[in-house]
């Protein structure tokens, strides 16, 4: 005798379309705390063999958690704090010097400009950028907006410092819930999802390990190379060695090259200012030292761990910082990982096979 259904066919589509209502008003009223409650997930994801480490020695799921909690906060994001201080404050510093006009373009442009090659020179005649007052014109209206930016972000923090401490409370409190109880969790949301079990595991997988494909090849491999960077500009006495380092992080995200981006300048404006010996330094640095970071690193935290192509991890990291911010370098992977993984069932199975 097959067993009746708790709903009855006609009122089927009503109950869905309340889940569908009670679905979005639970996001909309969520929607403040969604990137707390992101990083929550990828902490838990990345820290639960920290977790389990701890639940073997403490002999208490709530202990462990805690242990686990305490080791995320002093390791990740005490030094975050720090290095985020640093880079407010440097930025703040050059913005006050462009905006006070303190800094003499003009004669390190003589400067450079009087070591480049005859043939070079017309080139930038021709372009219309040997004239020094266009260039002037054109980096100090990028140094500008983007100190700016910077500053105002600076400022918007500190004016919102309830807010910021709410949200970063909240990410604390549901990670350590998260990494708690994450597997009972994930269960459940696997045996809700209207597909069947084997599809619901193939995209479960897919989603934990392309979080950790992603933080592992983005985000620690950038950090490595940007931490190198700080290095080595610090060795070569240049401003702003951190802020720098940053940005060699961000645009690490670039295959191949995304560090070069930031020290090829940098060793050139030495090389040209006759600062010859650190020149060479950021040179030797950035191709054998910083360079090599990525090839060596990469493969050894990644491994095959995602079938993603690098163009298609490049384009939705990008496009998913551009959509929501920090968060978007998680974001735009994870939905890519998704999308090829949901294809892949499509092709190889009917729809039908894989919807309860």
């Amino acid at each position: 005798m097959q067993e009746a259904s708790p709903l009855k066919e006609d009122s089927r589509g009503g109950f869905l379309l309340f889940l569908v209502l009670v679905t979005l008003a639970l996001g909309y009223i969520a929607w403040p705390f969604a990137s707390a409650l992101l990083w929550a997930v990828v902490a838990a994801i990345m820290f639960q063999p920290l977790y389990r480490w701890m639940l073997v020695r403490t002999g208490g799921r709530n202990r462990a958690a805690i242990a686990a909690l305490l080791v995320i906060f002093v390791a990740i994001i005490v030094p975050a704090i720090a290095i985020g201080d640093i880079i407010v404050r440097q930025a703040l510093q050059i913005y006050e010097v462009v905006k006070a006009g303190q800094f003499d373009a003009a004669s390190y442009f003589e400067q450079i400009q009087g070591r480049l090659p005859t043939r070079l020179n017309q080139i930038l005649e021709g372009s219309g950028y040997g004239n020094f007052a266009v260039i002037q014109e054109r980096v100090t209206a990028v140094l500008r907006d983007s100190l700016t930016v910077i500053a105002s972000q600076a400022l918007k923090i500190g004016g919102n410092a309830f807010t910021s401490l709410l949200v970063f409370a909240v990410g604390l409190y549901v990670t350590y819930f998260l990494l708690r109880d994450g597997e009972r969790i994930g269960a459940m949301v696997k045996d809700t999802l209207p597909l069947d079990r084997r599809s619901a595991d193939h995209l479960a997988s897919n989603f934990v390990a392309t979080i950790r494909a992603t933080i592992k090849g983005s985000v620690v491999v950038g950090l490595v190379q940007g931490l190198l960077g700080t290095i080595t500009f610090w060795i070569v006495g240049f401003p702003s060695a951190v802020l720098l380092g940053v940005l060699m992080a961000i645009v690490s995200l670039l295959p191949a090259v995304g560090p070069a981006l930031v020290w090829v300048p940098i060793a050139a404006y030495l090389l040209l200012t006759g600062s010859i010996w650190q020149g060479i330094v950021v040179i030797v640095s950035g191709a054998l030292v910083i360079g090599m970071a990525d090839n060596l690193l990469r493969p050894l935290l990644v491994g095959r761990e995602t079938g993603i192509p690098d163009w298609l991890v490049l384009v939705t990291t990008l496009g998913g910082i551009a959509a929501f911010g920090l968060s978007g370098v998680v974001v735009g992977p994870v939905v890519a990982g998704l999308f090829l993984a949901g294809w892949a069932l499509y092709r190889d199975e009917p729809v039908e096979e894989l919807v309860k």
